[in-house]
């Protein structure tokens, strides 16, 4: 019995031992401690004993049991929910069964014998069939050989079982194993049929956690590199949520949506790609901003507070002559002139003009017989002064004409004299003289008949035409 508080003495101590390492839920390694009780009494024997399974539950007047720590087990789990299960029990017998006697019961009692046995047991685990973290329901089958005081005998067991996990490494025990002895003493024999019951505690442990962080290698995705439980043991270096692995700037906070990089202005374009990681900008500049809006970018843009083209680096192209033709395609930008005409002015009247400027000569009115203006022509003159200053690069002849009265050369000085007439007006008006050249033709190229009044009045008049 010293050899055997010993052993128990040693087990418990390693049990001790073995609290402080455990770890997960799938350790491999169980220890159990607990208390054991025997029932000679329900195993289809005649009296004392009784028939099997008959008054299972009498703890009082069948079980054996002794008040101390009397179990000690060690398991290791093997796989698919297999485990196997070492176990050593100590026990004292002094009640075999009930005897009978007229009616009268009375225990069946025995010699205070000293019981030990050692038991292999292979169990199943519902646990994962019933999809539960702490129920864990069992049945196992295995041998095992027992001592009561000095007869030993082999035993072939049976058991179903239950345990509780209060966590991941502690839980409650309660066991109950049928030991079939082929020599039951009933029979003659040395051994004993009996039921061994225990409760108790277990702790499992004994997984490997190379990198430390908590999580056991087995279900550590990155079992050589400190990390965190939600990413199943892989790091998080720079904390922003996302894992290295997944993580395209690992060592720098950033935001899912990046893939873990960072966008410090906030403008939406990661700061990998940000030309200007610091101000809010526009995708289309690369992350930079455009104050006037002219799709130059502020950095590159000569007046960023002022819309203007790229090719002129981001300023406004000028129109020196003001004339609404820029200066890039003014090809007279220092004058004045028509957007039609590229910016430069008026160099020939269109025949349409020209038209119009015929129209007013030909109702200037004369004196009759000389060469000076009535005043009721001023507004024609004036009408034609304000076409020939829109063509100041263009030169006109004016060309005057007579009727037929009178003498041919006398016609002639007078149409020369109403020419000259008309271009000192436009001359007094701000028309160019260098622009202007008068010419007389006397009665000739009539447009109409002389033989009437009208045809007369038509025939004296004034005609311009451009000098090519």
């Amino acid at each position: 019995m010293k050899n055997l508080s010993r052993l128990f003495f040693a087990m418990t101590l390693l049990l001790a031992v073995s609290i402080s390492y455990g770890q997960d839920k799938n350790n491999p390694w169980a220890f159990g401690l607990g208390v054991n009780a025997v029932d000679l009494y329900p195993v289809g024997e005649d009296s004392p004993r009784g028939a099997y399974f008959d008054e299972y539950f009498n703890a009082n007047d069948h079980w054996n049991i002794l008040p101390a720590p009397s179990v000690v087990s060690v398991s290791r789990y093997i796989s698919d929910g297999f485990t196997f299960t070492a176990q050593g029990s100590l026990n004292r017998i002094n009640k075999i069964g009930t005897n009978d006697f007229m009616g009268v019961t009375s225990p069946a009692t025995a010699p205070n014998l000293t019981y030990f046995a050692v038991d292999g047991l292979v169990s199943y685990s519902f646990m994962n069939i019933i999809n539960s973290q702490k129920l864990d329901p069992f049945i196992g089958i295995g041998g095992g050989y027992t001592w009561v005081d000095d007869i030993g005998f082999g035993t072939l067991n049976g058991s179903l079982g239950l345990k509780y996990w209060l966590n991941d490494n502690f839980g409650l025990t309660a066991q109950s194993t049928y030991k079939h002895a082929f020599d039951d003493f009933a029979d003659g024999g040395d051994g004993a049929k009996h039921f061994q019951h225990s409760v108790g505690f277990a702790v499992r442990f004994g997984g490997t956690d190379t990198d430390g962080d908590g999580i056991y290698d087995q279900d550590d995705a990155c079992p050589d590199v400190a990390g965190l439980e939600a990413f199943n043991g892989c790091p998080d270096s720079d904390n922003d949520g996302i894992e290295d692995s997944k993580d395209d700037c690992p060592n720098e906070a950033g935001l899912a949506e990046f893939n873990g990089c960072p966008d410090a202005d906030g403008d939406g374009i990661k700061d990998g790609d940000d030309k200007c990681p610091t101000t809010p900008g526009l995708a289309s500049l690369a992350g930079c901003p455009d104050a006037d809006g002219d799709g130059v970018a502020d950095g590159d843009d000569n007046c960023p507070n002022e819309a203007g083209p790229s090719a002129n680096n981001g300023c406004p192209w000028p129109d020196t002559d003001g004339d609404g033709v820029l200066d890039k395609d003014d090809q007279c930008p220092n004058e004045a002139g028509e957007v039609a005409n590229n910016g430069c002015p008026k160099v020939e009247p269109t025949p349409e003009v020209m038209k119009q400027l015929n129209d007013y000569a030909r109702t200037i009115l004369f004196n009759t017989g000389k060469s000076s203006l009535k005043k009721a022509s001023d507004v024609t003159l004036n009408a034609m002064v304000a076409i020939l200053k829109e063509y100041p690069k263009a030169k006109f002849e004016l060309d005057g004409y007579t009727d037929s009265v009178g003498s041919a050369k006398s016609n002639q000085l007078l149409s020369e004299r109403r020419a000259n007439a008309v271009r000192d007006y436009l001359i007094a008006n701000g028309i160019g003289e260098d622009r202007l050249v008068a010419k007389g033709f006397g009665e000739e190229n009539p447009i109409d008949t002389n033989k009437t009044r009208a045809g007369r009045a038509n025939n004296r008049r004034v005609e311009v035409k451009v000098i090519k």
